[in-house]
């Protein structure tokens, strides 16, 4: 039995023979379905995590375009000053480093009503040129125009808020404020009516169902505040950046304002999202995990079926590195495969998602995906090129670290052992 330890390593084509046999000796109905089942984890899992990723990727990019394409990066106000001297601050600020543009506004919370219904919503006082550079909102007019929007005394509203009180261009809406002018009897609430010139779609339902513009100067008269703004907006450069324009506006604008970044202002919100994105990765890497582990379950019994045949090639001359090569290349192609077919159905599934939602909603005639309650109206997907590659990765290790033990024990099986009962 010496020709059994012989480590003499077989050539290529005795190699390659001598894998085919391995393979071809005899097909196993139940080792093919383990094989099968480790295979479509892997490319499942794949695929999963690449979609949910996107789509989560998408989400964030989705909400943080339409978050600070209609709110600015920096907000400047006073506390407990009235904000009268905006116009010598607005330029000073407009002149700091990394600065695009600089939005006096006033903002209020508002009643609007019409002849059919009646609904709160957030009235924004801006000028026609600053409306039109807030790119969310000047690209996005659907009926009417922002030509002479100060002069015309008319409002601008989302699509949502005109569907629900039924109206359209040129029909007149109410506002009402709680805080109107004070009388012997207390607080008179006021109420003004005002047309309706312009309809936009932002694509965000929040907005568009609450959202009023009004010209500034309408707006200083309706909340009694001549002369005066609430906050400057501050649209700037770069918004992952925020920091040092902070720092920029804070020394043009001098010590009598505060302010603040819109990572402070939607902290919370974007943390929800970060850590839901986190942990989405985590638990459906374990799909992953448990397609690795069915492949090692799969070539353990690969192993301990093809005993005999393992024995005949050690005899033959084959070396225990030969053998674990054999393994670890069936092993391995399992997963291989299957992540290449998983990021090839993920990236398509991707790149279609919106037209397979609609598809889903009509095959099961409900709403797969309200804009009432995600925000947004269509379904996102954003794929990152290098978290993609981190999952291919991830996925590609761990199979080649599934073939590790079961090769390994293939490897050390004893010829004489296993012909032993033959």
């Amino acid at each position: 039995m010496a020709a059994t330890t012989d480590t003499k390593p077989f050539a290529p084509f005795e190699w390659m023979l001598a894998s085919r046999y391995l393979r071809a000796r005899r097909k196993e109905g139940f080792v093919s379905v383990i094989a099968a089942v480790s295979f479509l984890g892997i490319m499942l899992g794949v695929a999963t995590l690449i979609i949910v990723m996107a789509v989560m990727n998408g989400f964030r990019k989705d909400l943080f375009s339409k978050i600070l394409g209609l709110n600015g990066h920096v907000v400047v106000y006073k506390i407990g000053a009235p904000f009268d001297d905006y116009p010598d601050i607005t330029k000073a600020v407009s002149r700091a480093k990394g600065v695009e543009r600089a939005i006096p506004l006033i903002e209020g919370q508002v009643m609007v009503s019409s002849a059919v219904q009646a609904l709160g919503a957030a009235v924004r006082g801006i000028g026609e040129d600053d409306l039109k550079h807030l790119k969310l909102v000047g690209e996005n007019i659907r009926y009417g125009t922002l030509d002479g929007f100060d002069q015309s005394g008319g409002l601008a509203i989302g699509t949502r808020l005109a569907n629900m009180l039924r109206i359209n261009v040129g029909d007149p809406i109410t506002i009402i404020s709680p805080r109107g002018a004070a009388t012997p009897f207390g607080t008179a609430p006021r109420s003004k009516t005002y047309p309706v010139t312009a309809i936009f779609e932002l694509g965000m339902s929040e907005y568009d169902k609450t959202m009023i513009f009004m010209p500034l100067p309408e707006a200083q008269r309706y909340f009694s505040k001549p002369n005066e703004v609430d906050i400057l907006e501050v649209v700037i450069s770069d918004p992952e950046d925020v920091d040092a324009a902070a720092r920029s506006i804070r020394t043009a604008a001098g010590p009598t304002i505060n302010v603040t970044d819109w990572r402070q202002r939607n902290e919370t919100f974007f943390t929800v999202l970060e850590v839901e994105r986190n942990v989405m990765f985590i638990i459906l890497s374990l799909i992953v995990l448990v397609a690795a582990l069915n492949i090692i379950s799969g070539l353990m019994m690969l192993v301990k079926d093809k005993g005999r045949d393992i024995a005949i090639l050690r005899t033959m001359g084959a070396s225990k590195g030969s053998v674990m090569r054999i393994f670890l290349i069936t092993g391995a192609s399992i997963g291989i495969v299957g992540t290449i077919a998983g990021l090839i159905i993920g990236v398509v599934f991707c790149a279609n998602i919106e037209e397979i939602r609609q598809f889903v909603a009509w095959a099961a005639g409900t709403k797969v995906f309200d804009p009432n309650v995600y925000y947004l109206t269509r379904l996102p997907a954003d794929i990152n090129p290098v978290e993609t590659g981190s999952i291919v990765l991830m996925a590609l290790v761990l199979s080649v670290l599934a073939t590790i033990y079961p090769s390994w024990r293939a490897s050390r099986l004893d010829p004489v052992e296993a012909l032993r009962y033959e």
